[in-house]
């Protein structure tokens, strides 16, 4: 069985990967290994080289004679060829997954990085050392101890370390991200030789029970085509008999009865220094850091495992077509028609399915004798947007456009398309909204209820769900602190006076509105006793939050009352606003630019698929690809307003360019042409303008030394323009409050915000990004409206 039969996939990255490769010098390097070592330790390496492709040529070597290869070395050593000497299992390890920086076995981002180093360490010292104490022989001169009782404590210590795994999992597939890394091939070896060599130490306990995350991530990572090249069968077999036999009693997880210091000390394994904090689980170094002899433990101890029970009861296509359902299983799948066919005399039907996991479809095929074929016939189901469930068995595909596709055994019509003829409501395609013929966007905007079927919408939603997910994890992976902001407020952020109002003063007869002598409505009388409206934006709450938690976003929806039709304003839109104390304006553009880069990096290595798909559409953007990867290839270029506002002056006197606002001066707002050349034309990228002039910017805005310009900065990006905006906040309460009276805010609407520069003001900037154009960034979108599942805009408010 091999989880793993299916081809790969083409992905964006499928160029790089092919160079990566052609790299990797097919000659053998040497390894070194000691008659001591341990075999979950040069399998380690084994399975490692095994994924990126480098030979290895081992070489068994006496304990005594291995110590005169390198200093310090015990156990594995690897000699490139000129000379050099790697020692140490890990650090070994480390070296040749780094030959394939592509495959990412050291993980993906500088934080994955960090986690996988941890995991690597984490499974040395909690189980190599373990199987060490139990299986390797006594040195000379070695007091002698009772093996009985290391055996116990061994056994403990495992279960300790396994129970860390499995909470770690209970959301994951892999140790670190989602793909198999250098953590997973550590872990999967040295778990194997537990179970091969050690069963003892783990009985009395049920996996499927107890232990339910870490048997399916071992499971799936032994049929790892190249964990079987290595390690066989045979851990398979041991681990599926170990987690079918039943406890003899509950097996708790006591913390480790072996301290730090009386465990082997593992060999230098070059971890780096780039660890992170997070809030998702990471296995605990041997000897937790103290602060004044108190451990800080965020994990409630006895804190029973996880029972959980959703099951689709199907599954998804993604996985289906992807290899992680391997050819020969039985499959039932869910989802719309994208064609139907007869064939064969109508003895044969092709039903090709989605079901919004990815862009790529699944086929079916439906023979005559098949359980539900009458229903599935077009004259029954309605064609194109029926959904179905069928059920049978995944086999390779003898068509060209797909891999493997689906030999039914059963189907089930469950929703026919009522798009016939007369009134439409009689079984049948002929009034199906969504033709087989392409429709504009204005067109889909009608049907916003159907449009997700489109595979061009649906790649486009997927892609925002991405992003959705990448910005969460950025902020979290980096200590930010996720806090929800209000929609309704009594405070224009922006000082624009573009807010929605709440008010239910609204009845039938508009003489009964409450009035003041001045006629101007008496809105004491309204729902919160003051003037209320939809938010312009969270930073102002958010700030609060900030000056005592010190590093927060907030991430949620943002209405704007501004009668603007153009491709890149909406009414309603969401806004992703972080804030960090103790930081100035390069801090705050480091962030920036690290979160776009971010974003832009997980859609390239998640969303190939998708990308795909939007970059072969008539009409879309056919370099969205290598836009996206010039994004990462080099930093952001950065410039003052004052040197943006002397480019641009220069160029239209040398009539380089022309722009519909053509009179450029120092004090202007750059409209979206100006921006889009700077980082079209001028830079060729991303490009940051900093330092804006004080009119043109919001009160709150710090203000720099010569008083004309505010320490702000925009981030410009092609075929957009603006999609990132910031600053320094003003934590001078007298500069704040003279700020707020010249835009003409009243100080009693401030008070909250103007206490937090009284009670302990400090330095702290941020910036806001609007969601969607973050989205027509990776999609290549051009309009806004578009990329966001219900747009409202003026003159439009549709479901």
């Amino acid at each position: 069985f091999n989880m793993f039969k299916a081809p790969v996939q083409i992905t964006a990255l499928t160029d790089a990967s092919v160079e990566a490769a052609k790299s990797i010098d097919n000659k053998s390097l040497v390894l070194y290994v000691s008659q001591d070592c341990q075999d979950c330790s040069w399998k380690k390496v084994a399975i490692v080289a095994s994924v990126v492709g480098q030979s290895l040529k081992s070489i068994r070597v006496s304990s005594s004679d291995f110590a005169s290869l390198a200093p310090q070395a015990r156990s594995l050593v690897l000699e490139l060829k000129n000379g050099t000497r790697i020692v140490g299992p890990n650090a070994v390890a480390r070296y040749i997954a780094g030959l394939r920086e592509d495959i990412m076995l050291l993980g993906s981002t500088d934080f994955e990085e960090a986690t996988v180093d941890q995991w690597v360490e984490f499974c040395w010292h909690e189980f190599e050392v373990v199987c060490g104490a139990c299986l390797l022989p006594a040195r000379e001169g070695e007091p002698p101890f009772d093996k009985k009782q290391v055996a116990a404590m061994a056994s403990k210590d495992a279960m300790t370390a396994l129970s860390v795994m499995n909470s770690s999992l209970v959301n994951s597939t892999f140790l670190v991200g989602d793909q198999f890394s250098l953590a997973d091939a550590s872990g999967v070896a040295v778990i194997s030789q537990l179970v091969t060599e050690l069963p003892q130490l783990l009985q009395g306990t049920s996996m499927s029970k107890t232990l339910p995350h870490v048997m399916r991530w071992f499971l799936t990572c032994a049929h790892h085509s190249s964990v079987l090249s290595v390690l066989g069968e045979e851990p398979i077999k041991k681990f599926n008999t170990i987690c079918s036999t039943p406890p003899a009693q509950h097996v708790s997880a006591p913390s480790s009865s072996l301290s730090s210091s009386s465990k082997s000390k593992p060999e230098s394994g070059g971890s780096t220094s780039k660890q992170k904090s997070s809030n998702k689980p990471t296995p605990a170094a041997p000897a937790p850091a103290t602060a004044g002899g108190v451990v800080y433990n965020n994990s409630v101890e006895g804190t029973p495992a996880l029972q959980l029970k959703f099951d689709r009861g199907r599954q998804r296509i993604v996985d289906v077509i992807s290899g992680v359902v391997a050819v020969g299983t039985q499959v039932t799948v869910k989802g719309w028609t994208r064609t139907l066919r007869m064939a064969n005399k109508n003895k044969l039907i092709f039903l090709v399915l989605n079901d919004g996991s990815c862009p790529m479809n699944l086929q079916c095929v439906i023979d005559a004798g098949t359980p539900g074929f009458k229903e599935a016939e077009p004259a029954q189901s309605g064609g194109t947007g029926a959904s179905f469930s069928v059920s049978g068995e995944l086999v390779e595909s003898g068509g060209g456009k797909q891999q493997v596709e689906l030999r039914a055994s059963s189907v089930t019509l469950l929703g026919a398309v009522y798009g016939g003829e007369g009134e439409g409501m009689s079984v049948g395609g002929a009034k199906y909204p969504l033709s087989k013929k392409a429709h504009t966007f204005e067109h889909m905007r009608k049907m916003a209820h159907l449009r997700p079927r489109t595979a061009a919408y649906a790649s486009t939603l997927r892609l925002r769900n991405a992003m959705a997910y990448a910005t969460h994890t950025f902020f979290n992976e980096r200590g930010f602190l996720y806090v929800h902001t209000p929609c309704i407020t009594g405070a224009d952020c922006e000082g624009a006076g573009e807010m929605f109002s709440v008010t239910t003063l609204l009845p039938e007869k508009k003489d009964k509105i409450p009035r003041l002598k001045s006629g101007e409505v008496d809105y004491s009388e309204d729902f919160f006793g003051a003037p209320a409206g939809l938010t312009v934006s969270g930073q102002l709450n958010v700030e609060t939050h900030a000056c005592a938690l010190s590093d927060v976003y907030t991430f949620g929806p943002t209405f704007r009352a501004e009668d603007s039709h153009t491709s890149r304003h909406l009414a309603e839109f969401w806004m992703i606003e972080p804030e960090l104390c103790f930081a100035g304006l390069k801090d705050d553009m480091d962030l920036a630019e690290d979160y776009l880069k971010f974003c832009v990096h997980h859609a390239l290595t998640k969303c190939a698929a998708d990308l795909e798909v939007l970059q072969q559409i008539e009409g879309w953007d056919k370099e969205l690809i290598p836009r996206l990867k010039n994004i990462l290839e080099k930093p952001f270029t950065r410039l003052t307003y004052t040197e943006a506002i002397k480019i641009l002056q220069d160029d239209v006197a040398n009539k380089t360019v022309t722009f519909v606002e053509n009179d450029i001066e120092w004090g202007m707002d750059l409209g979206s042409e100006h921006e889009r050349y700077l980082a079209e034309k001028k830079f060729s990228g991303p490009t940051i303008v900093t330092n804006y002039p004080k009119g043109i910017k919001a009160f709150y805005m710090k203000l720099d030394e010569d008083g004309k310009t505010v320490q702000a900065m925009d981030i410009l990006v092609p075929r957009i323009g603006e999609v990132i905006g910031g600053s320094v906040r003003e934590d001078r309460y007298d500069v704040l409050l003279a700020r707020a009276k010249d835009m003409g805010l009243h100080e009693a609407d401030l008070d909250w915000y103007l206490d937090l520069r009284k009670y302990g003001s400090v330095p702290h900037a941020g910036f806001g990004l609007g969601f969607e154009r973050l989205v027509m960034l990776v999609t290549g979108v051009e309009n806004i409206r578009d990329v966001i599942p219900f747009p409202r805009y003026p003159g439009h408010c549709m479901f």
